[in-house]
């Protein structure tokens, strides 16, 4: 069904039969007025109608029409136009249509029942004041001359006019068919302020208007903004309509509890406008979002638990509720609370609750310890003495360790410092329960404790006690022979650098021999030569066998000479004599001798 340049035209195909009828309306219908058409097929008679109007024709080979495809209205979808090539199809309706009305059925509401309605129940269509545009001889002339081509502006918006082009020479003149074109819609002007906005919960709101008047041209869409009151000018949120024909709409993603300013904007394929002024609405109080659990500073039996507001609290907080295993231990406006007589080092797990006016919103449950205490009581390490320098260590672990056991540590300390200097000799995060102490000093004893530490601190065992096997001993010294007398010496020795267990006995060797053999640390040497070398040697000894230190040698002070000097004396010549003579028989030390002259001495001439 087509209606161009006056004729309403019908091209009904059923099977191979193809009947056209032409209904010849000139232009009474371009007049602004409403104007009701009709066609039907009856059987073998079609008819088509338009007010007091109507024609009609016969086709016997004419089919039963059944209809069980899409109908379209207005034009139809380019992608199956060249499926329907011999209808000759022009361009899209433009116009307005109302009261759709089928053979069976009510009138069909086009916005409610397309499917895919391009533009249905088109604004600003031709009004009485342009009839006079489309009544032939009553046209107005737009151009005149020899161009082939023409710029007419001045039109109003979104407006519907016919245009057809007079070639004229001195013969006569040809008229054109009448070709219609629309102008583009404007942008909308004055966009009314929402008439009412109601809160349907604390997110959403929903919106109503009033139709903008007097907007030029096919609204294509609404869309509804919400600004924060006070807030940036960027919308918080928005929604855009595409059915025009409902005056309500919803709008989403608020945040509870806060002022907002709601305008409506209206849109036409030329631009939109929002309204000047916003209507101010209040979202209501929702349970809070993002209740974050508690935080607790831990003692030992007991826990200090503090929380924050909800990151999202949506409302006034009129209430904290926290359970501590299920169980409410505490309720009011506060964000700390002390959790006494609690176990040491325990997990207890807390969840807390925030409320507004609105509801309630539970955190996620966390689990909390308490603090971690020394361990209650450490036994005393069990020590086996492998050899003369090993030890091994054995342990048991604390039975209350109040806490993650963490480290043991191994303290020592020795006879040979009075036990007053304890050394860590062992410190390790491998909870092993035993450990060998090595390169000890043979037949030294040892006291030997373990310290046990949780993150809370250390607890420390009484000291167990072990003697390493004694050996042979070790740095010997050298001793030191003091003489005082030509005839004696004072001899003395310390103890050995490692005793390597208890000295049962000193010998001292003098040149040799054996002199003494006892505890003492001395001995006393006489009756010896003036000026007499002797070698001395110190010998310590315990269980296990003796050991020698260096040797050193020393001799006895001197002492005048014993015996005569006998002088022997030879002239050389009338000026010189040669003396000699004979040592003592006894030096008794080392001699020097002096030789004196006396008589008549002559000067050299």
């Amino acid at each position: 069904i087509e209606l161009k340049s006056g004729i309403l035209s019908i091209l009904l195909k059923t099977g191979i039969v193809f009947t056209q009828l032409d209904l010849w309306l000139g232009l009474f219908y371009c007049d602004g007025k409403w104007k009701e058409a009709t066609v039907k097929k009856e059987g073998s008679l079609i008819s088509a109608s338009m007010n007091e109007l109507r024609e009609q024709t016969l086709e016997p080979r004419a089919q039963k029409l059944d209809v069980n495809s899409p109908v379209y209205i207005g034009g139809i979808p380019p992608e199956i136009q060249n499926t329907y090539k011999e209808l000759g199809l022009e361009q899209g309706f433009g116009g307005c249509m109302k009261d759709v009305k089928f053979t069976r059925g009510a009138v069909v509401n086009l916005a409610s029942v397309s499917s895919s309605a391009v533009r249905v129940n088109l604004d600003g269509c031709l009004s009485t004041d342009s009839a006079v545009n489309c009544r032939g001889n009553d046209s107005i002339l737009v151009y005149r001359g020899k161009e082939q081509s023409v710029y007419e502006n001045g039109l109003q918006p979104f407006t519907e006019y016919l245009y057809r082009v007079v070639a004229l020479n001195d013969g006569g003149s040809v008229s054109s068919e009448w070709t219609s074109v629309r102008t583009r819609e404007s942008v909308p002007q004055n966009v009314p302020t929402p008439s009412r906005v109601h809160s349907i919960n604390g997110y959403s709101i929903e919106v109503t208007w009033d139709k903008p008047a007097g907007v030029i041209g096919v609204i294509e869409k609404y869309i509804l903004k919400a600004y924060e009151e006070d807030g940036p000018s960027v919308p918080i949120t928005s929604a855009e309509l595409a059915d025009t024909s409902m005056l309500t709409g919803i709008l989403t993603g608020l945040h509870p509890f806060t002022n907002y300013a709601v305008t409506l904007t209206a849109c036409t394929l030329a631009g939109c406008t929002e309204s000047l002024h916003a209507l101010n609405i209040s979202t209501p109080q929702e349970a809070p979002e993002d209740v974050l659990p508690p935080t607790a500073i831990s003692l030992p039996t007991w826990l200090l638990l503090s929380w924050s507001p909800p990151k999202t609290p949506n409302g006034i907080i009129t209430q904290y509720t926290l359970y501590l295993n299920g169980v409410p231990i505490y309720s009011g406006n506060g964000t700390k609370y002390v959790v006494k007589d609690l176990a040491v080092f325990t997990p207890y797990q807390f969840l807390l609750t925030a409320c507004t006016a609105a509801g309630c919103t539970n955190s996620s449950q966390v689990t909390l310890f308490t603090a971690q205490l020394p361990p209650s009581h450490v036994d005393a390490p069990i020590l086996t003495v492998l050899d003369s320098r090993t030890i091994y260590v054995q342990w048991k672990e604390p039975v209350e360790v109040n806490g993650i056991l963490d480290r043991y540590i191994i303290y020592i300390a020795n006879n040979e410092q009075n036990f007053t200097k304890w050394s860590a000799i062992y410190n390790s995060t491998e909870l092993f329960l035993d450990y060998t102490i090595q390169q000890l000093f043979p037949g030294t004893e040892y006291l030997i404790k373990l310290a046990a530490c949780t993150g809370g601190g250390c607890s420390m065992s009484e000291a167990s006690r072990a003697v390493t096997e004694e050996s042979t001993p070790e740095g010997v010294p050298a001793p030191k022979a003091h003489s005082y007398s030509s005839d004696s010496f004072n001899i003395s020795w310390p103890k050995p650098e490692y005793p390597n267990g208890i000295i049962t006995s000193y010998g001292l060797y003098m040149n040799g021999v054996l002199m003494q053999n006892s505890s003492e640390l001395n001995y006393y040497a006489y009756g010896l030569a003036p000026w007499s070398l002797h070698s001395f040697r110190v010998q310590a000894c315990t269980a296990k066998g003796c050991a020698l230190g260096p040797l050193v040698e020393a001799r006895t002070m001197e002492a005048a000479p014993e015996g005569t000097v006998d002088v022997f004396a030879t002239v050389d010549g009338s000026r010189t004599v040669q003396v000699k003579w004979l040592a003592p028989n006894k030096p008794n030390g080392q001699l020097t001798y002096a030789v004196l002259l006396t008589g008549l001495f002559y000067a050299d001439q």
